[in-house]
Order: structure tokens, then C-alpha cells, then sequence
């Protein structure tokens, strides 16, 4: 068997998924904010400023609340969502 027939075999076998894509059990590798920040410079890539102020305000939500449990790096979390401040209110007054 080849690489090819051997995914199709592992998938038409029922096999785990992770026997097919090693990359599946590593998807929860970064934080909710992590993701919410990079979403928020996909919109701002995209011109997308409503989207892109509404998931700001998400992220701010996170990270003024309570600190959870493995939640270490209040400093850099701060500076994100400041540089993300800087990079929208850039976006809507291009000419300053």
C-alpha cells in the first residue's frame, strides 16, 4: 500500500482520526483570545472595520475580566489588545 491508499483505508476502516491527520488532536493548541485576535486581523485585512471593532470589544471583554487558571501573561495580553486599539483607529483615519 501506498501513503494515498493507506489514508483511504484508514477512513473507509473507521479508524481514529487522528490515524488519518496527526495535525486533528493539536487544533486546541492556542487560547480563545489568541483566536478571537487573529479573527480580528482577518477582518481588518479584510476591510471589515464593524466586524473588526465587535470582535475587539470581545476580546477587551476577555481580557478585563477575572484572570482565569493558566491565563499567565496579563502584560502581554494588555499590549495586544492596545496595538490592536492603535491598528483599527489607524484603519479609520488613514489620513493622520
Amino acid at each position: 500500500m501506498n501513503a494515498i491508499s493507506d489514508k483511504y483505508f484508514l477512513a473507509t476502516n473507521h479508524e481514529p482520526a487522528r490515524a488519518i491527520s496527526p495535525m486533528i488532536g493539536m487544533r486546541h493548541t492556542r487560547r480563545l483570545s489568541d483566536k478571537v485576535l487573529v479573527a480580528f486581523h482577518q477582518a481588518c485585512d479584510a476591510d471589515d472595520l464593524d466586524v473588526a471593532e465587535h470582535l475587539l470589544r470581545v476580546l477587551e471583554m476577555m481580557t478585563m475580566r477575572r484572570p482565569l487558571p493558566g491565563d499567565g501573561n496579563r502584560r502581554r495580553n494588555m499590549e495586544s489588545l492596545v496595538a490592536a486599539h492603535e491598528r483599527l483607529w489607524h484603519l479609520r483615519h488613514p489620513e493622520n
